[in-house]
């Protein structure tokens, strides 16, 4: 579905769980996280607490080892499972996987029924295959049956099932395992009718045509891998992105991970706390995630990516304090451990982790499925896969080798915050497009309240010039946020030169332009550097007044456009900014403190989107007229 389709008034994420182009692929999807942690955390549990009766191998080694032949095949044959769902109609791919879940389901029913430890292990590496041939179908599917304003909310509600199916999973094959005397049985049999259940939706999952039917797929995985992933690092802000969710499963891996030594060791708590700890996260990491919507605004909000990073390094941190301000030293259960003097700010440092990894990853996946070529996404989500389980595997390397070297699980939880604070700032300073977009989002959620009208015209591909009128130093912060992609700005080139902040304008790939009088060589790079940038096919915003307005009323426009234009013949786009002259940062003569005062800190914005123009119709007069117009209809 074109990301251009016009749209009405945007709905509730949850109206997609009524719709059939998400509905099935959402309780398919759901359905298989839960039976991969029912199987996989039974036999953990039968493991820890039954071993003699099913292996005389050493269940310390057990324990570890099952999750990592459960990653392997994410490793071994994520390229071949991205391969397929570019070449195959996704649907297709999804109903073939649930059979073959069926047949895995079966093999280990038979395996609990027979004590037979070699086959439950096989059948925890064919759940593995499994999740590694469903991952590129996930996401690669989302964008062909969602607008790209239900993209964030479809995002939101696949993470948020996807880690309550995975809670879910966890409690239910821990509870049932251990129920007497039918444990082994409801595993066999619950595991084998959910997976029938998820084969019976995933045959109401609508065509999804192939991208690239034709491909000839390469069986070689590690060539392919090395493949996808060259070719990702070609759209460097895609494959920064990727590196930003992998990056995110090393944290989580590693928290993950210390809870249940976290809970018995110094919360002093049963299994009941270790699950409350992991109960708390999931439903944060949910909550998170669909509060993305929301605070997006229906829109690919990258701005959010910052947040959410920064909340995971402050509460990760505040998770290290809170457990040295926790003191008891008595085994406790549930309702003993929420007694105690400090649970409920550790409970609470483990929610707003969660919630800050809701805000980092949903966005980052919108980000990578619109910026990425449809004709390869699937083989890039597939890169990620497996980069997600080097990451993984590295981040249980390194917590080993810490806990080794006398590092505590709460300095592990500080250590991890505040590598997490460089690897962002990392990120940042290579990508400013999150920082700037987080900066954006800050002003118009903090200081003004901004709406927007028609911002559908701002188009999603392609060249164009948005050309508006010129109201304030924040201008540019409120298009951006409006646009659906990133903007290169035209603007003065003193401005441009201000210590300090030159340094973001070139980040930013502003683009510095000075009238013919001061110095033509810069005016007409400028015109070069435009040029360039729409037969690239990106966007460019221009203010043809060439200052800030000082009454409040639009100045004449000057001809620049038609200079471009005569270069670049692309559609030219209105916008009208109203609201901001006369606040803290327009050029109005009044106090500026009295002006903040008077309009208030949350005071009313509005950004007015017009149909393009062709190239061959504009005029300086024109446009003006029309961005009067367009401001008019906010009055």
């Amino acid at each position: 579905m074109s990301s251009r389709e016009p749209v009405g008034p945007a709905r509730s994420q949850f109206a997609l769980l009524t719709e059939r182009r998400f509905a099935p692929f959402f309780w398919t999807q759901f359905l298989g996280a839960l039976n991969d942690n029912v199987f996989k955390t039974a036999l953990l549990t039968i493991l820890t607490y039954d071993a003699l009766s099913w292996t005389t191998l050493d269940p310390v080694l057990l324990t570890n080892l099952i999750p990592g032949l459960f990653i392997l095949p994410f490793v071994l044959f994520s390229a071949t499972a991205g391969q397929l769902a570019d070449k195959f109609d996704k649907g297709r791919v999804a109903r073939l996987v649930k059979l073959l879940e069926i047949a895995i389901m079966a093999l280990a029913g038979f395996g609990w029924m027979t004590h037979n430890l070699p086959l439950l292990v096989l059948a925890i590496v064919g759940m593995g295959l499994h999740s590694t041939l469903f991952g590129p179908v996930k996401y690669a599917y989302l964008p062909q049956h969602l607008r790209r304003t239900e993209l964030v909310g479809g995002n939101g509600l696949v993470e948020s099932g996807t880690f309550v199916g995975i809670l879910l999973g966890e409690i239910l094959g821990a509870l049932l395992i251990v129920h007497k005397p039918w444990g082994v049985e409801l595993i066999a049999a619950g595991t084998l009718v959910l997976a029938v259940l998820g084969w019976l939706l995933s045959r109401a999952i609508p065509p999804s045509p192939a991208p690239v039917p034709d491909l000839k797929v390469n069986w070689n995985p590690f060539t392919e891998t090395l493949r996808n992933l060259n070719y990702s690092r070609q759209n460097r802000t895609v494959f920064l992105s990727l590196l930003g969710n992998s990056w995110f499963w090393f944290y989580g891996a590693i928290v993950l991970a210390q809870f249940p030594l976290y809970a018995k060791n110094y919360l002093h708590g049963d299994h009941g706390v270790f699950v409350l700890l992991l109960t708390v996260f999931s439903l944060g990491i949910g909550a998170g995630s669909l509060l993305c919507e929301r605070l997006s605004g229906h829109r690919i909000e990258i701005g959010l990516v910052p947040f959410g990073s920064i909340g995971l390094s402050v509460f990760g941190v505040e998770l290290f304090l809170s457990s040295l301000a926790y003191t008891n030293t008595l085994p406790v259960d549930v309702a003993g451990f929420l007694a105690q003097t400090g649970s409920l700010r550790i409970l609470f440092s483990c929610l707003m982790i969660g919630v800050s990894g809701g805000l980092y990853i949903v966005p980052l996946f919108a980000l990578i499925q619109t910026r990425c070529d449809p004709r390869h996404l699937s083989r890039t989500i597939a890169g990620m896969n497996i980069l997600n389980a080097l990451f993984m595997v590295v981040a249980a390397l390194l917590a080993m080798l810490l806990l080794k070297n006398g590092v505590t699980i709460p300095q592990l939880f500080l250590i991890t915050a505040l590598l997490n604070a460089l690897v962002a700032l990392y990120i940042y300073s290579l990508v400013p497009e999150f920082l700037i977009r987080f900066l954006a989002w800050l002003l118009i959620h903090t200081i003004h309240r901004v709406r927007s009208i028609d911002a559908a015209h701002i188009p999603a591909q392609g060249a164009a010039v948005l050309v508006c009128n010129h109201v304030s130093y924040v201008d540019a912060f409120v298009i951006l946020a409006a646009s659906p992609r990133p903007i290169r700005f035209v603007m003065d080139h003193r401005i441009f030169q201000i210590p300090l902040l030159s340094r973001v304008f070139r980040s930013a790939r502003a683009i510095p332009i000075a009238p013919a009088s001061e110095d033509p060589v810069v005016m007409e790079n400028a015109y070069t550097a435009i040029a360039q940038a729409l037969d690239n096919g990106e966007l460019i915003c221009i203010f043809p007044e060439g200052k800030l307005t000082v009454t409040g009323e639009i100045n004449v426009f000057r001809g620049g456009i038609m200079k471009i234009l005569q270069r670049s013949p692309v559609p030219v786009i209105p916008l009208a900014l109203c609201g901001l002259w006369g606040s803290l940062f327009s050029r109005a003569k009044s106090n500026p403190f009295d002006r903040v005062f008077r309009r208030g800190l949350r005071s009313r914005l509005m950004l007015v989107a017009g149909a393009a123009l062709p190239p061959g119709e504009v005029t300086p007069d024109l446009l003006r007229e029309r961005v009067q117009t367009l401001r008019g209809q906010t009055r």
